[in-house]
């Protein structure tokens, strides 16, 4: 199924509907079955121990989800989670980004089945994988 929103749709309804945390997040692209984005790192991610905390990452992973769903869908905000399970499986680095790799495995009418692998920038073996399902909402409700 083809993407009907682009990179730049995605971060600028990001930033129109959560604005709260939009500069945390940035989308890099969108294929026809994925994104790519990041979290900007700061010293508010970080845990004791000088590496990203669990919750940041959940964070990314979710958002990533979120928005594989949307290019999908088009914009449709209440679009919520229903379920995750993530594996932690490196220490992330603290300075650089954290990166995202959302795969759309799924797209129904009225749920979406995102895999998700997140890197911290420059390294090619993954620190995390989450598998999220979200709930679409009717479009009577967008």
């Amino acid at each position: 199924m083809a993407a009907i929103m682009t990179a730049q749709e995605l971060n600028d309804f990001l930033d129109q509907v959560f604005e709260q945390v939009a500069d945390d997040f940035h989308v890099d692209e969108v294929t026809d079955d994925s994104v790519t984005m990041r979290l900007l790192t700061s010293d508010k991610h970080l845990r004791p121990g000088g590496t990203i905390s669990g919750p940041s990452m959940f964070g990314l992973a979710d958002v990533a989800a979120y928005v594989v769903t949307l290019a999908h869908i088009g914009p449709r905000a209440l679009a919520v989670t229903t379920n995750c399970s993530i594996d932690f499986m490196r220490k992330p680095e603290a300075n650089v980004p954290l990166i995202a790799k959302a795969r759309l495995l799924k797209l129904g009418k009225q749920l979406s089945v995102t895999d998700v692998l997140l890197f911290s920038e420059g390294l090619d073996k993954p620190v995390a994988r989450a598998s999220l399902t979200y709930a679409i909402p009717p479009k009577s409700m967008g």
